[in-house]
């Protein structure tokens, strides 16, 4: 399970010209499930990112976590972060879990999110969506929950 964490000032997402989630200063994490993933991986991936210290404090250092500054969350299912470029000019998403496993972990990396007290926007799974966001910083993280080697 891969997730691109931005710290914003706001951001929303839309899709069909309605807005399905807005939030203001926060995180927006762009969450890409992989084939093997598993609920372990999106309740580690959850906990990491609640947990992770990219907000600033006091001395302007990146130092608070979500939970210690009130930040809202935007999770928006982004099947391409799953995409391999290293062969020809077109990427593959051979990589990316079908969406009959991807939804319920999506749904569950939402709901350990809310569990831990974050207030959680989202956008639709599947759907073609606009995000728009103001990138505070800009911050920008690249997080990932692999599955153990079998």
């Amino acid at each position: 399970m891969k997730a691109v964490v931005q710290r914003v000032t706001r951001a929303r997402v839309t899709s069909e010209g309605a807005e399905l989630g807005a939030i203001g200063p926060g995180m927006l994490v762009l969450l890409g499930v992989l084939r093997g993933d598993a609920p372990a991986q999106a309740r580690a991936l959850a906990e990491k990112v609640a947990l992770f210290r990219f907000f600033r404090d006091a001395e302007d250092k990146m130092n608070l976590a979500a939970l210690e500054v009130g930040a809202e969350v935007l999770v928006v299912s982004q099947f391409t972060l799953a995409a391999d470029g290293r062969k020809g000019r077109r990427p593959s998403f051979d990589r990316a879990a079908p969406p009959d496993e991807a939804v319920p972990l999506y749904e569950l990396f939402v709901a350990e999110l809310r569990a831990r007290g974050l207030r959680v926007a989202t956008g639709r799974f599947g759907a073609r969506m606009e995000v728009e966001l103001v990138n505070d910083g800009p911050v920008t993280f690249v997080l990932e929950e692999t599955a153990p080697a079998a």
